[in-house]
């Protein structure tokens, strides 16, 4: 690391705006029945209504030819980190769709893929040295069956000025908001770190890292890769919460409790400060297309567990199509657009996300209230988080019969009173200490106004 580094690293400071925010993930090859930028443009003001913050949109570059897999090719597999994907739209069409998404309210972050190439970019034929080799001299791909991509090797400066001249390019020209950074642990930190600086030089942006310490077990061909703690101290404003992910995987499976998650909030809390920001999310892209549905993998706790997503500490993330109640897996590399079916499940996270944009005990990192875990009976989750006199109660039922929440002590201003977020009704006393929630239900209830 050069001595200006040292002198100069980053300390993140996450934009006001990230505080109470809900992310989106946008497969733009899919989300419409065009598939293009313009298309995604008029389903804009929908998220927005819906309490959407940030809206991540999977790569937007023009894809490789050589060793493409499907017939239009990974999107991570980037050409041309300069050009916009013709199946898209153009430059224009992009600036258009974030300048609309400004006018909204929203934020635009780009997928950004620092770590390896198509085996088609241009920058292998003029600049070969800036590709990680093997002892024969042959590109290597940073995981064996990843055939379509080569890695970049990051102890060559001029690569990383490259880079971060590409990140300000993408921020000066299409006033994009931040990136998602994809396997950003295989990247050094302190080219990270370099890149923000530069980055914050224009303007306040956020960064999220797809990253977590479970996600070297992948196969991967080299272990120079980064401590989430690093990449969260240095450059990055969230990373994947992936440990909440698997677990509540395997308590749909019947291999794990819902108390177990009290144990995963207090390994995170030992494990980063207060200020870090983890994403909690039921589908991502890779979680659909090979994992399998919300529905496959979660069954009849696929709602409740995305309202435990929504609402533990944490920013929430919904994948494109949740809102559809999307049953089926989205073909990676081909054209698969999703069904709306005139969103069934727009209600549903439109309260839940209002709810996180709104409420001042659900904000993110320093700013959290304070949490109280209740005493529930097994197979029911109980919390209150609660800030400055205002509180929402979570209770999630995991089994096939209604439970009750014994009678307690919560941290619920008495004289408030509780009002229920789905049904809309305002509980009397006698209301609020029944407290019953259905067979793998739900119910959210928050302080009256």
């Amino acid at each position: 690391m050069s001595d200006h580094l040292l002198a100069s690293r980053f300390v993140v400071r996450h934009p006001e705006w990230a505080a109470n925010a809900t992310i989106y993930e946008v497969n733009v090859r899919n989300y419409t029945p065009e598939g293009t930028f313009r298309a995604l443009e008029a389903q804009l003001p929908r998220l927005a209504k819906m309490g959407v913050v940030i809206v991540w949109l999977m790569p937007i570059h023009p894809i490789g030819k050589i060793g493409r897999k499907g017939s239009l090719g990974s999107p991570y597999a980037v050409q041309d980190y300069f050009g916009v994907n013709p199946e898209f739209g153009t430059l224009n069409d992009l600036k258009h769709l974030v300048q609309t998404a400004h006018s909204l309210g929203l934020k635009v972050l780009l997928d950004w893929v620092a770590n390896h190439t198509s085996r088609d970019n241009g920058l292998i034929a003029e600049h070969p040295d800036w590709y990680r080799h093997d002892s024969q001299g042959q590109l290597v791909p940073p995981v064996a069956d990843w055939t379509d991509v080569v890695a970049l090797d990051y102890t060559n400066q001029a690569l990383r000025q490259y880079m971060v001249n590409l990140l300000c390019y993408w921020v000066r020209e299409a006033d994009v908001d931040g990136f998602r950074c994809d396997v950003a642990g295989l990247v050094p930190t302190d080219f990270w770190d370099e890149a923000r600086l530069a980055l914050e030089a224009i303007k306040p942006v956020f960064m999220l890292a797809e990253w977590d310490e479970l996600y070297p077990s992948g196969g991967l061909t080299w272990e120079e890769f980064n401590s989430e703690t690093q990449l969260l101290e240095r450059a990055f404003d969230m990373t994947f919460g992936l440990r909440l992910h698997y677990l509540l995987d395997r308590i749909a499976e019947g291999k794990a409790q819902l108390s177990d998650i009290d144990e995963y909030l207090a390994a995170e809390r030992e494990k980063y400060p207060p200020s870090v920001y983890l994403m909690h999310f039921t589908s991502n892209h890779d979680v659909n297309s090979w994992d399998g549905t919300e529905y496959e993998r979660l069954g009849a706790l696929t709602l409740p567990f995305a309202v435990l997503t929504a609402l533990l500490p944490g920013m929430p993330m919904l994948y494109s199509g949740q809102e559809a109640a999307l049953n089926r897996r989205l073909a990676f590399f081909d054209r698969d657009p999703i069904d709306w079916a005139d969103y069934p499940l727009q209600d549903f996270y439109t309260k839940l996300l209002q709810l996180k944009k709104r409420h001042p005990a659900l904000r993110n990192g320093d700013a959290a209230s304070n949490f109280q875990r209740l005493t529930t009976p097994a197979g029911l989750y109980g919390f209150v988080r609660e800030k400055n006199g205002s509180a929402v109660v979570v209770l999630v039922n995991a089994t096939a019969g209604p439970l009750e929440l014994p009678g307690q002590k919560m941290l619920v201003p008495p004289q408030k009173g509780l009002f229920d977020v789905f049904s809309g009704e305002a509980l009397t006393l006698a209301q609020q200490k029944a407290r019953t929630v259905p067979a793998h239900g739900w119910r959210v209830l928050r302080t009256r106004d």
